[in-house]
Formats: structure tokens, C-alpha cells, sequence
């Protein structure tokens, strides 16, 4: 997918200025930037609490969970707490019609019920450091981005190098401020993960897609897993002798509460944000990304949908990909209207426009600035046709149908056997033989894609221009006389992507023969190639809309004076700092900053398969017994929200008070504020989190897991 890909130059460490509950902090600057002013607002602790590479810190409970979450150690033996829909897939992937997990819960009652799971990963940051200057030094004012990283490749691989050197950690340079400041990230990762606790998804997923995005909330989209160690606490692969990993550090749990105004703090890995786009590419977001991830998603899972509910097994096997191509269908949707309603693209071209006359008081600005926002224009209009074949095609073909996702992973076949390549021939043939694919199959129905197919190449053909149409279309009109249903019928009966057996048997003994002749295979190849034909074209575009994009937040920050600032997100840890606070929608609505068990009780549906509320739960809300758990009103709380800043990524995130001990865990956004990731709304954007003590309640009093209580740490404060 095209985005932008230059930024910042010789701007270090200053940007747009913050509001305290706006920005994703970076740890070790802390001290620097924000200890002063979170003191004000309630923080009783010091920033090595937070952050400290000599001394156990929160950095040390705080994890990533898996590939795109947040998780926390809530327990010296390794217990990790995250939402819910973190946990999902792991949950689908134990889950079968005989012990559907996903709808009835998991709770392992002993340790050695605890389920392993397998591609699960855990990753813990042991520290950052900042390398700037080592990876600047070779870098000139002259150079464009290419010629910058081919520039600092050597010290980028020196610098990995040196850090891994032992074989214990990983490492990485991330870049922040947009290409300007650099950071070596070390971490450990931990690759026995096992599987302690889920609730039913009539608590965890409660509200479903309606309520998702929503406030106010009554999910309690939480999960608990555990991290195995080796004998030495060192990660280890699975291993039967492996043994509960302890922690450096685990969050403290406060059952005391909070009031609306208190101090509240989120840490994370929060993924990605764009507050620095311009006027140009909001209006493009809106008008292509969106709009087509919106409307090809709305087409994939409809269908999804109605297999799913016609099948228990479907279900089961869609469960995890429903739930995040959905989350990012509504959250498209969602996006778009609120940057259209706060007028985002306005504010954009006031920024634009006083820029404009900014540089125009001064000579020497204007002649470095002047050619930078027509750059930008002519540039990013001259890639908008390019984006729409990018993501059309890319939603409909490769992430729409499931022949071409897993066909694209043997994209490298042909040209293997074309050269007599050996040894990709046996990476093939050995994947073959160890079944490295079965897990594809297992979660595959292949009627179900069928009829999505049909769909979407159907949507794509009646919404898009003839002339952007991929290759297969001419196939169908050709080989098909047009009949879609025809050719989609046989592509899905022959083809090796398919069927786990004709895969398997083509791998053992893979020819070019027997690749031209697999239609799947085929059409997959020719939509790829359709899909990267103006790749050279964007390349340039997109280097020209970058190098004045780079001016103009340079001329920008020059406007702001430097005041000390967050960079964009980018999957690394961050915290975040605010308030606990309600918010009003509209005119004449409020909401209240939490919710509770009576709110539960009173959305029960049982026509609804996303709010039947489970029987012993609301025999457990009849007895009204919320003890040591209920607030002093006597109520069970279940959500809250603060005016956190927070994105993807965040989800699992610990939100904590003014002790740093943990009173939520973050799980959602709300949908008034879904403009976040480019503007953030100070008014109305909150964090959307389950309350612990909730979480407690269940594991305790609805599930009876008490073995995992007592091994936390819990205080009323």
C-alpha cells in the first residue's frame, strides 16, 4: 500500500504543541517533558517508576501480546492480562463444535490445564536507546530518503548486530520525529504462551458490532494467558518442563476506585497515527482508503456472515478473521464521518493558508517554502488513481478472497522452478511434507470463499472503470463467456489453493507445467502484477509528495517555535497521561464517565446472539453481592472511560491511577472521536476500558478461579 514516505528534516525533538491528555509519550523523555505537569494532575511517583534500564520498572510488566496488542503482568508467575479480543484468535485456535471456547469460556482450574499456543508470543522491552548521532553521521542535507538509508544501513545492521550478539534479545532501530531521531529497541520474546482464562463471548465480546466503537460500553473484553520460561527464567520454546515466568515486574491491582477528574495513565504500543497529514491527504483518506475499505469489507462480510450463522464449524473456523476485518470496516466508516463533521479537512487548509502567509512576510522563507504545498498538490492528486487501484484491489483480490491471500505466498514458486532454484524448490516441498500449511485449511471453508469471490469480483466489476479492471476479467470474458459464477466455480474446483490434499501433492512435485494449468494460481499471479503495474510511477510520486511534505512540516515546526512534542505512533512503547471523565455527544446528551452490571442486565437480549447476557450472570446480579468489588454506590462497575490518547495497539493497554497501580485495561475507542489517528478531538476522544474490578468479579464469583486471585497483588487504594 502507498503512504507517505518522507518526513521531517533537521527538526529534533520538537513538534505541534500538546494538550496534557493529547500524546503518546515516549518513555525515557519523560523526566525531560512531562514529570512536572503529570505531578499537577495527580502522580505521586517518580519517571524511574515508569522507566528505568537498571532498576525494575513499569516498562518490565507492560508486553506486547502477540503481534498487534498490549498485555500486562499481573502476577509474579507470569499471568498476563489483556482484552479479550487480543486473546481471540488464540481462542479460536483451541476452540472445535466439541469445546467451543468462544462461547462458553475457558478457565483452566490448575496449572497444568493451562493450554499452550503454539505462534503465540510475548515481547518485553528490556531497553531503548537513543542512536541518532551513530545513525546520522553519515547522512547529508542533500540526500533524499533512499540515499539516507542506504547511508545508514551499515550502522543500522552494526548496531543490531552488537545488541543480539549473545543470541538472547532482539533488536531493532526505529525511527521517530519522522526520520530525524533514532532509537535502538531491544526486547525478549517469549515463545511459550499458554492459554489460562477466557470469558464466554457474551461477556467478552458483549454488544458485539453494534456496540463496538461505542460508548457506553458493558464489555468485559478481557483474557488471561500465562508466560512460560525455562528453568533459568530465560525464554525457552515449548517445553513441558518449562516453568511460570516471574517478572522483573507486575502491576500492583487497586480495587479502590476512582471519581470522575482523577489522574489516569495508559501504557502501551500504541501502532500508528497521522497528525501531520495534510489537507490533501485527509480529503484522500476519506475519499479512497476508506471508501473502499468500507465498501469491499461490507461485501466480504455479509457473506461471511451468513455462512457463519448457517454453521457452527464456519463459525468457529471465521471467528478471528470476522472480528478484525470487521473492527477496521466500522472503524473506516466511523473515521470518515467524524473527519467530515469536525471539518478536518478546513483545518487542514487554515494550517495550509497561514502557511502560505507566513512565508510571504519573509524573503528568505519564500523562496525555501514557495514551491512546497503546489508540490504536494500536484504530487498527491497525480497518486490518487495509482491509490485506487491500490486499495480496490488490494481490499477485493488479496484480502477479500482467500485463494489469493494464500496464493500471493507462493508468488516466488514460478520464478523458482523458471530458474531451477533448489533451494526455494525444497523450502516449498519441505512445507509440504511438515503440513506447515494445515493450519491455513484448518480455518478455511472453501464454500465460504466461493460465494465471496463471486461477490466481490461482481462488486468490482460494477463499481469500478473498465479501464482500471484487472486481467481476470478479460479470463472471464474470454475462457466464460462472462459468467463470473462460471469461472469462479471452476477456479475453486481445480485449483491447488483450495484443497489441502491437491496442495499438498503439487508441493511434493511442483512444475511450471502444473502451475499454468492451476487457474487459482494463475489469476492470482496476473491480478498481482496488475496490482504493482504503476509501482515505478509511485515511487516518484510519492518520493516528490514526500520531499514537500518534509519542507512543510519543517516550515510548520518553524511557525511553532519548537515547543517539545510526541512523534507519531509507530509500535512502540508509549504512555499516555489524563483524566477520568465523562463526555457529551451532542446537545443535550452526557454520558457518565462508567458503567455497571445494571446496564448489563438491562441490554439482556436473548434474540440477540450479541446481548444475551448468561444465565449465571444475571443470577449472580439478582443476589446483589458485588463484595470486595462494588463501588461505595454498592454497584458493580464494568467500563470507564478517560481522555486518554490511545490507538490501535493499545488494546490490552494497562490503564493506571496516580500510584501507577492498575484500575483498567483499555479495549476501544469511541465513535465520535474516531478522527484520532489524524486529529485528535480534545473534547470528545476518550479511552474506552473495562474496569479491573469487573474482571476480578468474573474470574472470581462467575468463573470461581480463585488459584488465579490469590496470586495477584490487590489493594484498595
Amino acid at each position: 500500500m502507498l503512504k507517505r514516505l518522507f518526513a521531517l528534516s533537521g527538526i529534533i525533538l520538537i513538534g505541534l504543541v500538546a494538550a496534557a491528555d493529547e500524546g503518546m509519550w515516549l518513555l525515557p523523555l519523560l523526566k525531560k517533558y512531562n514529570l512536572e505537569e503529570m505531578k499537577q494532575m495527580g502522580y505521586t511517583l517518580d519517571a524511574n517508576y515508569i522507566y528505568s534500564e537498571n532498576e525494575a520498572s513499569l516498562k518490565d510488566a507492560i508486553v506486547r501480546f502477540g503481534r498487534g496488542c498490549t498485555g500486562e503482568f499481573i502476577s509474579y508467575k507470569g499471568l498476563v492480562l489483556t482484552n479479550h479480543h487480543c486473546g481471540y484468535s488464540a481462542i479460536q485456535q483451541h476452540s472445535s463444535v466439541e469445546h467451543d471456547y468462544l462461547k462458553n469460556g475457558f478457565w483452566a482450574r490448575t496449572q497444568a490445564e493451562e493450554i499452550p499456543t503454539p505462534g503465540l508470543t510475548v515481547t518485553i522491552l528490556i531497553r531503548m536507546e537513543d542512536v541518532t548521532a551513530l545513525m546520522l553521521r553519515n547522512v547529508s542535507d542533500t540526500m533524499n530518503m533512499y540515499q539516507r538509508d542506504r547511508a545508514m544501513a551499515s550502522v543500522r545492521d552494526s548496531l543490531v548486530k552488537s545488541a543480539t550478539a549473545d543470541g538472547k534479545y532482539v533488536a531493532e532501530v526505529k525511527s521517530f520525529y519522522d526520520e530525524n531521531v533514532y532509537y535502538l529497541m531491544v526486547y525478549d520474546i517469549f515463545r511459550d504462551v499458554r492459554m489460562v482464562g477466557a470469558p464466554p463471548s457474551s461477556i467478552g465480546k458483549f454488544g458485539g458490532e453494534t456496540d463496538n466503537w461505542m460508548y457506553p460500553r458493558h464489555t468485559g473484553d478481557f483474557s488471561l494467558f500465562r508466560v512460560y520460561a525455562n528453568k533459568n527464567n530465560e525464554s525457552a520454546p515449548y517445553s513441558p518442563d518449562n516453568v511460570p515466568y516471574q517478572p522483573k515486574k507486575a502491576l500492583t491491582i487497586s480495587i479502590g476506585g476512582y471519581n470522575e477528574g482523577d489522574f489516569a495513565m495508559v501504557m502501551g504500543n500504541p501502532g500508528s497515527t497521522d497528525r501531520y497529514m495534510t489537507s490533501w491527504e485527509v480529503k484522500q483518506t476519506i475519499d479512497v482508503r476508506n471508501k473502499a475499505l468500507a465498501e469491499v469489507r461490507g461485501v466480504k462480510l455479509a457473506v461471511w456472515k451468513k455462512h457463519m450463522s448457517a454453521d457452527p464449524a464456519v463459525r468457529i473456523k471465521y471467528a478471528a478473521k470476522y472480528a478484525q476485518s470487521s473492527n477496521y470496516w466500522k472503524n473506516s466508516i466511523g473515521q470518515s464521518l467524524a473527519l467530515q463533521k469536525l471539518g478536518v479537512v478546513k483545518e487542514k487548509q487554515k494550517e495550509e493558508e497561514a502557511f502560505t502567509n507566513w512565508i510571504s512576510e519573509n524573503k528568505e522563507r519564500y523562496l525555501k517554502y514557495k514551491d512546497v504545498l503546489p508540490t504536494i498538490e500536484r504530487s498527491n492528486n497525480a497518486l490518487t488513481p495509482i491509490q485506487v487501484v491500490q486499495y480496490y484491489g488490494t481490499e477485493t483480490f488479496f484480502r477479500g478472497m482467500e485463494i489469493m491471500s494464500f496464493g500471493n505466498r507462493y508468488a516466488r514458486l514460478r520464478t523458482a522452478l523458471k530458474k531451477n532454484d533448489t533451494a526455494t524448490l525444497n523450502l516449498y516441498k519441505k512445507q509440504a511434507e511438515q503440513s506447515l500449511e494445515e493450519s491455513w485449511f484448518k480455518d478455511y471453508d472453501m464454500p465460504t470463499d466461493r460465494e465471496t469471490a463471486k461477490a466481490l469480483i461482481k462488486f468490482f466489476k460494477e463499481s469500478l472503470p473498465d479501464s482500471i479492471h484487472p486481467p481476470l476479467y478479460k479470463t472471464i470474458a474470454k475462457d466464460f463467456k462472462g459468467n463470473i459464477d462460471a469461472f469462479v466455480d471452476k477456479m475453486y474446483a481445480t485449483s491447488f489453493l483450495t484443497d489441502y490434499k491437491r496442495w499438498k501433492d503439487l508441493l511434493k512435485n511442483p512444475s511450471l507445467k502444473k502451475l499454468d494449468a492451476d487457474l487459482g494460481y494463475t489469476i492470482t499471479e496476473s491480478t498481482q502484477a496488475w496490482i504493482h503495474n504503476d509501482m515505478a510511477r509511485a515511487i516518484k510520486l510519492n518520493a516528490e509528495f514526500g520531499k514537500g511534505v518534509q519542507q512543510y512540516t519543517e516550515g510548520r515546526l518553524e511557525m511553532k517555535n519548537g515547543a517539545p512534542s510526541y512523534p507519531d505512533a509507530n509500535s512502540t512503547m508509549r504512555l499516555s497521561y489524563g483524566s477520568i471523565k465523562g463526555y457529551s455527544p451532542r446537545d443535550g446528551v452526557a454520558y457518565n464517565y462508567y458503567t455497571t452490571l445494571r446496564g448489563v442486565i438491562e441490554k439482556d437480549n436473548p434474540e440477540s446472539d450479541e446481548f444475551t447476557v448468561p444465565q449465571r450472570l444475571k443470577e449472580l446480579y439478582g443476589t446483589g453481592a458485588f463484595e470486595p468489588y462494588a463501588n461505595p454506590k454498592g454497584e458493580l462497575p464494568v467500563a470507564f472511560v478517560t481522555n486518554n490518547d490511545i490507538t490501535g495497539g493499545n488494546s490490552g493497554s494497562p490503564v493506571m491511577n496516580k500510584n501507577g497501580h492498575l484500575i483498567g485495561c483499555a479495549f476501544d475507542g469511541n465513535w465520535e472521536a474516531l478522527s484520532g489517528d489524524i486529529a485528535f478531538e480534545k473534547d470528545k476522544q476518550r479511552c474506552i476500558s473495562v474496569d479491573i474490578r469487573y474482571v476480578l468479579y468474573i474470574i472470581d464469583k462467575y468463573a470461581g478461579c480463585t488459584r488465579l486471585i490469590d496470586e495477584m497483588q490487590v489493594v484498595r487504594d
